[in-house]
């Protein structure tokens, strides 16, 4: 846990331990159901109320950064967490915990997919999304109440919730973040009075760091394509392909699956058949969805393929969003202690709560809760949650077990 503002510089505050980071991570990479939205519920829940690693708004802060970057969005705020917790060292360790069981689980699905049948029933999937109805509903409340506590605040989050329904697209969710900055800039003056936040602080990384990181960056963007065309060698194809689709998706979650299919199945790399098996099995692990990299790795016809394929092509997906959150957070801290740039943030805090009440609505509560009984199961999580203040990994193992049985 840091220190106070007030008892050392933020450079100098005491990191937490790399193993503390990947047995946080492990436990919410084996547990976090439910797509980016539920699994940042999960954050929020771990390291804002229970850990507390950081404070509310310094998580909304990243969150919203997380926004803006390609990439997926709730393991870019994995990332971002583990870097401030323990440097670049506790980056690596978030990463690794919260997406390898789901990336093995995949793995072990394609090598064995020939001779897997419907062994269970799918009630034990309808169990979790009522489960991660909760935990939105649950973080979206929490957070309703720090970030969107007045009139104007409040108004803001719901015209943002608003925009994102009727016009569903990565693009405007940008739009509706950058808007949301200009009218607290304008409008949210008086709110933004108080000390500058301090809270959150990256350990051993510098603004050069973060520099090199940026030009790493736009050299494999650049240079895998070229060196893959020169060379038309198979592992640099794969790298190729996954690490410009981690790089260049914006949205994250399902949003990756056109571009990848066009890269994979549209170029003959992949049977269409096996692109459909394996997105179906990642919808039943845990985890962030670009794991399903993984699967995709193992099967890639012109290899390598197998273990090999699956390692190269899970990481290439990845190392576009851990260079850019490398390379950006250290100047958003730097930004964030600005009075005009608080200002800013005080609307981007606010329609981060209305974009996770959106997803809240859609696609959470229309896959969870579109019949009665998932309706009173997500009610009933809610109420473990919120009123019974219930670890929200017993909820979701629980849930998954009475959609099981009663499904």
């Amino acid at each position: 846990m840091t220190s106070s503002p007030s008892a050392a510089p933020a450079d100098q505050r005491p990191a937490g331990s790399v193993g503390e980071v990947f047995a946080a991570f492990l436990k919410l990479g084996l547990t976090s159901f439910g797509g980016p939205t539920a699994h940042l519920g999960f954050f929020r829940e771990e390291f804002v109320v229970k850990r507390k690693w950081l404070s509310e708004s310094a998580y909304a802060d990243v969150v919203a950064l997380c926004q803006f970057l390609p990439g997926p969005a709730s393991s870019q705020v994995g990332m971002a967490l583990g870097l401030q917790r323990s440097g670049a060292l506790g980056l690596l360790a978030a990463w690794a915990a919260f997406t390898l069981p789901s990336a093995i689980l995949l793995v072990l699905f394609a090598l064995a997919a020939d001779s897997l049948d419907s062994l269970i029933g799918d009630g034990w999937i309808i169990g979790l999304k009522a489960a991660t109805v909760a935990v939105v509903a649950h973080a979206v409340l929490g957070m309703a109440k720090t970030l969107a506590p007045d009139a104007p605040r409040a108004t803001l989050a719901v015209a943002a919730m608003a925009l994102v329904l009727l016009f569903p697209s990565p693009v405007i969710q940008v739009a509706v973040i950058l808007g949301a900055g200009l009218i607290g800039l304008l409008w949210l003056r008086n709110s933004a009075e108080g000390p500058e936040r301090t809270d959150f602080s990256f350990a051993r990384h510098s603004r050069r760091s973060a520099l090199a990181c940026l030009a790493i960056f736009a050299i494999l963007l650049i240079g895998l394509p070229v060196a893959a065309a020169v060379f038309d060698h198979g592992a640099l194809r794969l790298i190729e392909i996954f690490y410009s689709t981690g790089a260049l998706v914006f949205g994250g979650g399902h949003v990756v699956l056109p571009m990848l299919e066009t890269q994979t199945v549209g170029a003959g790399l992949i049977e269409h058949d096996a692109f459909l098996a394996g997105y179906a099995a990642a919808q039943a692990v845990p985890g962030p969805l670009f794991t399903f990299a993984a699967y995709l790795g193992v099967v890639f016809q012109p290899g390598p393929s197998g273990v090999l394929g699956a390692a190269i092509a899970l990481v290439a997906i990845f190392v576009p969003s851990a260079l850019l959150v490398a390379a950006a957070l250290p100047f958003w801290q730097r930004l964030r202690h600005s009075s005009t740039a608080r200002r800013a943030l005080l609307g981007v805090n606010a329609a981060v709560v209305g974009l996770l009440a959106a997803a809240l609505y859609s696609p959470v509560f229309l896959q969870g809760a579109s019949t009665v009984p998932t309706l009173v199961l997500a009610a009933l999580g809610f109420v473990a949650l919120h009123s019974w203040k219930t670890p929200p990994w017993i909820l979701v193992i629980s849930s998954a077990v009475i959609g099981w049985v009663l499904f």
